[in-house]
């Protein structure tokens, strides 16, 4: 919890003026029992004797008046601090969101696999929620709460020590069972957590997936798959909330018998003239006001375990190690001449996920600037590795092989300086619900010249300018008003926009028909001979041979390990997969 008392320090003024203002108004209603009782011991009692009734109406009148000030005052402070709580609850919490958000970004794309996406989200959204749903409690009843309690006793101890001894009796009955259900509800409310993490990992999937759910009629299958994870969170919260659930009733019962203890002391006591029957009253009206703040209290520890579990669950993003901007152990490696033929070099990399299977093995291979390389191969053969690795995504450890692009190691990079020389589309990339021109400019600083030349490289410009509203089109979450072609020519004009050093299309034409995907590539040659001062690079991972076919170096994987390089026809001559492949796509074209 000492990163929430972080976020709390920036407010401690405000916070400060509420809690006095709290303060003050729960002060105020514990004087309303305490002038009841003197009403009806002193005022009452000595003018009914005296027959003043003027005199006596008089004093009701004038106390009643205060008792009523009081009450109006304790209404008034009670708000505006309830106000003020929830306007630090609000802040703070915006600022967790806001570092959490930030942290989820930088993390490495490794980290996040482990943390999950799912479980990402529901950090983002239940547990800070279930954080600032603890700030503004505390604010309000942690504050509140504690003084009636305290206060209550010591007032009732000035009223008679005998009946505060006899409540007071049940207190560490009280105590214990708040600190044991407490105690047992942070892992069951975080296991809990896991289980939600579960589900909305199951919904987001079918939600995504529900076109294809919808025509394999899988229906059936994703409801059981649903099931379950419901089922599960189902079980999970209800242990967290059946130990909960066990303190109120059990302090209800313990007040309850402490009240009828009180109560029978105290006419025993009435009885033998020790007390005055006001005496009792107002015990009676703290008693409850005692019982409330118990309960309160109650609810504090409840919604502290919760929110205490969340906290940790965020601090584990906020304090995740790995993050993507932290420097690699590539410390000491001196970085090569440059020399334009090694402008992109993997040394002998090898990788693995999950550090048992190889995903790469002693991959080799060097472009020039401004070449094109090709990577052609099975699903699963490590296409799309090499670019994560290539961008740093994944880190290659040290001792297995280096990547460099101009003589630098990358690891010696910071991710914006090696990220600034890429423009990338991928086949599975996203587009947001905003204008095209937005998605295409992506935040940068792109005139709107430069948005219309990188839609008409991609090809997208002739269907764009079919559109009503041209560039102003509204697209839809992830793009699904334009088919699949549109949207990946809208990627790869996204990709050209910024003039990028290297230019990386990961199967990014693969919904493109053969013509169009022709053009393409037509338009990206024209392009790389008319801006020859900036030698673009370009790496394409694709299924098509003839997607790669005039790439300046071909890497043919399988398995991990590239088992074909070289130019198109050195691999129609020396690798059989390739010929086999370039064979079944093209027929007989591949000898024109």
């Amino acid at each position: 919890m000492k990163r929430l008392f972080a976020y709390l320090c920036p407010f401690a003024g405000r916070m400060s003026v509420g809690l006095t203002i709290k303060t003050a108004g729960t002060l105020v209603e514990l004087a309303l029992p305490y002038i009841l009782g003197m009403l009806l011991n002193d005022i009452i009692a000595t003018y009914a004797g005296s027959g003043d009734t003027q005199g006596g109406l008089r004093s009701i009148l004038i106390w009643g008046g205060v008792m009523a000030v009081c009450a109006v005052a304790a209404l008034v402070f009670n708000i505006v601090a309830n106000r003020m709580a929830a306007f630090v609850a609000k802040d703070v919490a915006t600022a967790i969101r806001h570092d959490l958000f930030d942290s989820t970004m930088r993390l490495s794309c490794a980290r996040a696999d482990a943390f999950t996406v799912p479980s990402l989200e529901s950090r983002l959204t239940s547990d800070t929620y279930n954080v600032h749903h603890l700030v503004g409690m505390m604010q309000r009843l942690g504050v509140r709460a504690p003084i009636l309690l305290v206060g209550g006793l010591l007032i009732t101890l000035t009223l008679d020590p005998i009946l505060t001894l006899v409540m007071f009796s049940v207190m560490p009955l009280i105590v214990l069972t708040v600190y044991i259900v407490s105690k047992r509800g942070v892992p069951l409310y975080s296991q809990s957590q896991q289980a939600g993490d579960a589900m909305v990992r199951v919904v987001r999937e079918d939600a995504q997936g529900i076109r294809v759910i919808k025509a394999l009629s899988r229906k059936e299958y994703e409801q059981s798959r649903f099931e379950a994870v419901n089922r599960e969170l189902m079980h999970d919260s209800l242990r967290a909330a059946a130990n909960t659930s066990v303190s109120n009733p059990l302090i209800n019962l313990f007040l309850n018998v402490g009240l009828v203890a009180v109560m029978f002391v105290g006419a025993i006591r009435v009885n033998n003239g020790l007390c005055l029957p006001g005496t009792i009253i107002s015990f009676i009206q703290y008693f409850t006001i005692l019982s409330n703040a118990l309960l309160s209290i109650t609810r504090i520890f409840m919604m502290f375990t919760k929110g205490t579990a969340s906290m940790n669950r965020i601090c584990e993003v906020l304090d995740a190690k790995d993050r993507d901007e932290s420097e690699s152990a590539a410390e000491g490696v001196m970085p090569l001449p440059e020399n334009p033929e090694r402008y992109i070099s993997f040394e002998n990399v090898t990788f693995s996920y999950r550090g048992k299977t190889d995903n790469v093995n002693a991959v080799s291979f060097d472009l020039p600037q401004g070449g094109t390389l090709g990577i052609i191969g099975a699903t699963g053969s490590g296409k799309t590795t090499l670019l994560s690795l290539l961008m740093r995504f994944y880190q290659v450890p040290v001792g297995s092989g280096t990547i460099r692009i101009g003589g630098r190691d990358i690891r010696t990079m910071t991710p914006a300086e090696l990220r600034s020389r890429f423009g990338i589309a991928m086949q599975n990339d996203f587009l947001y619900a905003g204008t095209i021109e937005d998605n295409i400019r992506f935040g940068r600083d792109i005139t709107h010249e430069q948005v219309v030349h990188a839609a008409a490289m991609a090809q997208a410009h002739e269907f764009i300018s079919k559109l009503a509203d041209g560039y102003d089109h509204k697209l839809t979450v992830k793009g699904t008003n334009l088919s699949g072609g549109q949207k990946q020519r809208l990627l790869i004009a996204r990709a050209l926009a910024g003039n990028p050093d290297i230019l990386v299309l990961d199967d990014a034409s693969s919904a493109l028909d053969y013509k169009t995907d022709a053009a393409l590539r037509k338009a990206l040659r024209e392009n790389a001979e008319v801006q020859k001062a900036s030698l673009t690079t370009t790496v394409i991972v694709a299924q098509r041979v003839s997607s790669i076919k005039h790439a300046d170096l071909i890497l043919v994987m399988d398995q991990g390990e590239v088992i074909g390089c070289g130019t198109h026809d050195e691999l129609l001559d020396t690798c059989t997969v390739y010929s086999e492949i370039a064979e079944s796509q093209m027929g007989g074209a591949i000898l024109e």
